[in-house]
């Protein structure tokens, strides 16, 4: 009976740990995001509608990649409905191809629609090698529109990529 008590006690110990550890790591990216949110905008002034008029988004605000033939990336991002954090999200990345190099950026997906936000949300959500990134920049929001119910922007951190490869994104959800 006593051992079974400590076990007990031991799993509690190790689930409020990890609970705690995960919750610290929302908080880190929730932060990161808000950060991101407001590099872009200064970055563009033309995002300003999409933050405004979409159903959506989600910001990526820390996206590692890396490659040497096969490339891989991920990142953990927040997802907003009305302007407000509804839930986390995070992305993998593998594709494969002419490509060598490593970078950090920072990616918002912009939802247009109800149909495009709640596919997310139910996972079915994957980019294919079409999709392609707005590189932020000056204006460069001014020729953008959405492509079946999303547009994707990128802000370049640091490092470097050549790349002429065929992957894809896959993203999961988890409301708050």
């Amino acid at each position: 009976m006593k051992i079974r008590k400590t076990i007990v006690t031991m799993m509690l110990a190790c689930t409020t740990v990890f609970t705690f550890a995960q919750n610290k790591d929302d908080m880190r990216v929730m932060k990161d995001a808000k950060k991101a949110k407001m590099t872009l905008k200064s970055a563009d002034k033309g995002l300003e509608k999409f933050f405004k008029e979409s159903s959506g988004y989600v910001i990526f605000p820390n996206v590692g990649e890396g490659a040497l033939i096969v490339g891989a990336a991920s990142g953990n991002g927040v997802l907003y409905e009305n302007g407000v954090a509804t839930g986390m999200a995070s992305m993998k990345k593998l594709d494969v191809g002419m490509q060598a190099g490593g970078e950090a950026y920072t990616q918002v997906i912009f939802f247009e629609n109800e149909a495009a936000l709640d596919e997310f949300k139910n996972e079915n959500f994957e980019f294919s090698a079409e999709a392609k990134a707005v590189i932020v920049d000056k204006g460069a929001s001014k020729k953008a529109n959405y492509d079946d119910g999303v547009v994707i922007f990128a802000k370049s951190k640091a490092g470097a990529m050549a790349d002429a490869s065929v992957g894809g994104q896959k993203f999961s959800y988890s409301e708050f």
